[in-house]
């Protein structure tokens, strides 16, 4: 049986042990006939060796691209739990505190969460022992476990009081997609895994942000490794240019793949961002938007990692991971071992530009100043405003943005033709922020004289 999917862009390593009886080596022999067979008819990529003369499964794999591996069945269920971004433990994320470990978020629906445990409250003892001084790899191995296993921690609450509390293991999920309200009513939503439920999620996501008053939308697809190929045909349906989610080349065949159409859209200037780390099925969600004019891309080239894989179920329940075919958007450009080039390459992190446009796009007639550049001073920002918009400043039309984020409490001052703004607390190292003047008078028969910066703090 074939399951088809964008896989990840890391190969989980195996180890195949020796098999001692004839029955066992009977078996073993028969997968290897098996998986030879399947190669044969369905693999796309180049065979380093004689197949028909290797003996093991190694020895088979060793020959075939990096995509393509054995699972056991445990470890095939593995690899789908990462996909869906499902794992077993307590349900915490953790740091080192001078009095144990710090719980930073507690994830809904996990073992903690359901024994009452809450952000804020610090981990002292785990079954008794003291974790006092641990580092957080160690403590995590004393929290995971199998599924359905008790554990007791003792904590040590905000308020000073201190209980233990049986904690159950168990499967939980981690959040795929989550999104935000920027400033400018810019709607931002980062997709973590192409999960089986992620166009679901992301569907949920684009209803929430719209109804909160989201007018455009930043699409977060950095370090996006892939996941399902239904998935991706599902989020293409989401952008109402895009009709062709992608072109598959198969061992015997050519295809042209159509998005599924969805009730909901995202609107035609959606920027989405990318890195080097977003592979596979991010890609093809990237190339395809592109070629069809549908979004802007934002970010640095792409993983280049333009196969796809399928999952054959062998006789004994394991499975080969195999690639079945290169995929391309709509224009043909080759993805694999090269990549997806955005729009508009950036050198920094690519949401303070594509949020930077998305607020400059609403002010049309509004002047752009250059850039402020490796800005020293955290404390305060000062201007040098053109004499012309100089008379149109008022030190209660201005408005200071972290890009990527809100509006930024400040005081303003206006000394002729500087514009002096005093953040309430100190600037962000390397962050990027913006100023944004609106003019103190509005004149029907003029237009607005208002203006803005763009402010990037030195690192």
């Amino acid at each position: 049986m074939k399951r088809v999917l964008w896989s990840f862009v890391f190969v989980l390593s195996f180890f195949i042990f020796p098999l001692t009886n004839a029955s066992a080596a009977s078996n073993e022999q028969q997968l290897v006939k098996e998986i030879k067979e399947i190669i044969t008819e369905n693999y796309v990529g180049t065979i380093h060796g004689n197949l028909q003369k290797a003996k093991t499964i190694p020895e088979i794999i060793e020959m075939l691209d990096p995509y393509s591996t054995y699972f056991t069945k445990k470890e095939f269920e593995e690899f789908i739990n990462s996909i869906d971004l499902s794992t077993i433990g307590v349900g915490v994320i953790i740091e080192e505190h001078e009095d144990g470990i710090h719980i930073l978020q507690v994830f809904e629906g996990s073992g903690a969460s359901d024994a009452g445990v809450v952000a804020g409250d610090i981990i002292t003892a785990i079954n008794g022992q003291s974790v006092v001084g641990s580092s957080t790899q160690e403590v995590s191995s004393l929290l995971i476990g199998d599924e359905n296993t008790k554990l007791g921690v003792t904590l040590q609450h905000a308020d000073g009081t201190t209980s233990t509390t049986t904690i159950t293991r168990k499967k939980f999920t981690l959040p795929n997609v989550e999104s935000t309200l920027l400033f400018g009513n810019v709607g931002y939503i980062a997709m973590s895994s192409f999960s089986e439920d992620g166009a679901e999620l992301v569907k949920k996501a684009l209803i929430q942000l719209k109804q909160s008053g989201a007018t455009s939308f930043i699409l977060d697809l950095q370090n996006n490794g892939g996941g399902y190929v239904t998935t991706a045909q599902e989020i293409t349906g989401f952008f109402p240019k895009a009709k062709t989610a992608f072109l598959l080349e198969e061992a015997h065949a050519n295809y042209k793949v159509r998005a599924v159409n969805q009730d909901e859209k995202f609107p035609a200037d959606t920027r989405i961002l990318v890195n080097r780390y977003s592979a596979s099925a991010s890609e093809m969600l990237a190339a395809t938007l592109q070629d069809q004019q549908s979004a802007i891309l934002y970010g640095e080239t792409t993983y280049g990692k333009g196969c796809m894989q399928g999952f054959f179920e062998l006789q004994d329940g394991s499975y080969l991971k195999l690639t079945i075919g290169n995929f391309t958007g709509p224009l043909g450009k080759t993805i694999n071992e090269v990549g997806v080039k955005p729009n508009i390459q950036t050198k920094t992190a690519p949401i303070f530009q594509a949020h930077y446009d998305a607020i400059k796009a609403q002010y049309t007639k509004y002047k752009e100043l250059a850039s402020l550049k490796n800005v020293a001073d955290p404390k305060n920002l000062t201007v040098k405003v053109p004499y012309t918009l100089s008379s149109q400043m008022s030190e209660d039309k201005v408005q200071l943005i972290a890009l990527g984020g809100n509006e930024v409490p400040m005081t303003a001052k206006v000394d002729g033709r500087s514009l002096i703004v005093t953040p309430s607390k100190p600037l962000s190292a390397g962050r990027e922020y913006m100023i944004l003047v609106h003019p103190k008078t509005q004149n029907a028969n003029k237009a607005p004289q208002g203006f803005y910066q763009r402010i990037i703090m030195k690192k």
